[in-house]
């Protein structure tokens, strides 16, 4: 049977980058030593959530992938420890600026970069100011044990076309970081289990594990809640932590059952593919 450890890291942040990659690192550290050989970090986890307002000077923390601090220790401590890191970052590409994430291999080195495709706008997540739509397309990567990990990067995990696209790349998990809380318009607006139930939908009818890593806290009156989770292909919770705890959740998939389940419920055999075209018709 091909088994594989992951885990999510859920955590706090403040605006001193160097502080925020040293608890990542810690966190990291704990998940290798509890057996997780994917490891995944919150989205944008370099400092605190700055797409809460527009402001042109933030503009100067984006890096190139290869100079980006985060990037550059998640590279270090992956090889050290012989794990992979989802990491994701404020790239910027000459004149262009994405929301991205480095897949950081084993070996240190950058296996490529995802750039998130799905970009929000609204009261305290504005973050069409910052970051153009991604370029790259959906991607899968090669993991542990000859898996493939598919990763989307926050409002990407609301959208079905997401999911789907990564299951036809062959993805065995779905990975997903984030950094969601409460709604600035809105004060009664809970969405974090709008947030959950989203994400295991996806892995109900794609009969896929779903890893999700969101951070904690309150930033400028914006509170982040947690609420990070591992589910299984059913969509049954395997571990998860509450709504301010910072740490670390583990669970071992099983990706021969999952891929047994998967074939067995036939979503993938029954598609209609020719019934579709309605779906990429942009009128």
């Amino acid at each position: 049977m091909t088994q594989i450890s992951v885990a999510a890291l859920q955590l706090g942040f403040s605006n001193d980058t160097t502080r925020n990659i040293a608890k990542v690192s810690r966190l990291v550290r704990e998940a290798h030593a509890k057996g997780a050989r994917v490891i995944l970090p919150p989205e944008l986890f370099e400092g605190e959530y700055f797409c809460r307002v527009e402001d042109e000077g933030l503009f100067a923390q984006a890096r190139p992938t290869a100079e980006h601090p985060s990037v550059v220790a998640m590279q270090a401590l992956a090889a050290e420890l012989k794990v992979w890191i989802p990491t994701s970052f404020f790239e910027a590409d000459g004149p262009h600026h994405y929301n991205s994430l480095a897949m950081v291999n084993p070996d240190g080195k950058v296996a490529g970069v995802y750039r998130k495709s799905h970009i929000p706008d609204g009261p305290g997540y504005e973050e069409k100011f910052y970051f153009r739509p991604g370029n790259t397309g959906f991607k899968v990567w090669d993991g542990p044990d000859k898996t493939t990990l598919g990763v989307g990067v926050c409002w990407d995990q609301w959208y079905p076309e997401t999911a789907r696209a990564m299951m036809l790349m062959g993805a065995d998990v779905l990975f997903y970081p984030t950094a969601i809380g409460s709604e600035p318009h809105d004060s009664q607006l809970d969405t974090a289990r709008l947030w959950r139930r989203a994400m295991v939908g996806h892995a109900v009818s794609n009969v896929v594990p779903i890893v999700a890593a969101n951070r904690v806290g309150v930033e400028h009156g914006q509170t982040f809640y947690g609420t990070s989770f591992i589910c299984d292909e059913r969509g049954d919770i395997l571990a998860e932590l509450d709504r301010a705890e910072e740490g670390v959740i583990v669970a071992t998939l099983d990706l021969a059952r999952v891929k047994r389940h998967r074939a067995a419920f036939g979503f993938f055999r029954d598609r209609r593919p020719e019934l579709y075209g309605r779906l990429v018709e942009d009128i």
